[in-house]
């Protein structure tokens, strides 16, 4: 059984004092494709530096988060440019628009996401997308990019039946996470009707614990909570769930 966490921020400062206990917990689990979101880049060597000591596990993107898109977005963005023309990723994210924290800066939150997805299209990857209190801001942007290049994830899905199918009409998979296994977290009473074809598995780790871990520090080998609510809700077994999360995850990074 192989189980792919498609969103981990495993060089996060949350994780520098047990990073190899941590990961070594996940192996163990079955846990061992790891797909690494960019946030800007002050994070870019971190990131470099997990992928050189665990070449065997972790696959890295490349892209500016929409809370990092700040005053100096054009040079962020300009990094992202130079990264890919440097080397291989494996996607462009995580990008997408945030208005959870700041809504002052929509319009070039908007800007900065509709030049990574063409940055995407250009080098034919797949995008990873953020969003937060953002659904139809997210979709008035998709609705003007879609064509047969578009395609991707939709990390940490937390919204309706609707906005499940309208994020998987643009041909994007559903990241689903710790939510699902949250009390008042709601899409746990839909997802059956999505088939598992459009699923992805992830953590969003050091962010979004599931249970009975919420409220504290996620970590990648917790996915397993993951694979047992959504063996229970689809009613196949955590093995089924594994080998077609990450026959999926294979088919949106191409590895």
């Amino acid at each position: 059984m192989i189980i792919t966490d498609t969103h981990t921020h495993l060089y996060s400062e949350a994780f520098d004092g047990d990073r190899n206990e941590m990961l070594q917990r996940a192996i163990s689990q079955n846990v061992s494709r790891f797909f690494i979101p960019a946030i800007d880049s002050t994070h870019t060597e971190s990131m470099l530096k997990l992928e050189r000591d665990y070449p065997e596990h972790v696959y890295l993107m490349m892209g500016l988060h929409p809370t990092s898109v700040k005053d100096n977005y054009k040079s962020e963005l300009q990094h992202v440019e130079d990264m890919f023309a440097k080397r291989s990723f494996y996607a462009v994210g995580e990008i997408g628009i945030d208005l959870y924290w700041d809504t002052s800066t929509l319009e070039i939150q908007k800007e900065a996401f509709k030049h990574q997805i063409n940055l995407a299209k250009q080098y034919n990857l797949p995008i990873v997308i953020h969003c937060r209190e953002a659904f139809d801001e997210i979709f008035e942007v998709l609705d003007e990019v879609k064509d047969d290049k578009l395609f991707g994830i939709f990390h940490c899905f937390t919204g309706t039946l609707e906005q499940a199918h309208k994020a998987i009409s643009f041909n994007m998979k559903l990241g689903i996470g710790g939510v699902v296994t949250f009390k008042n977290g709601k899409i746990d009473q839909f997802l059956k009707e999505i088939d598992l074809k459009h699923i992805v598995l992830e953590t969003d780790a050091p962010y979004l614990a599931p249970k009975p871990y919420r409220g504290k520090r996620n970590e990648s080998s917790y996915i397993i909570k993951v694979v047992q609510k959504l063996a229970e809700i689809y009613n196949v077994s955590e093995e089924k769930i594994a080998e077609i999360t990450t026959q999926n995850s294979k088919d949106i990074f191409g590895i």
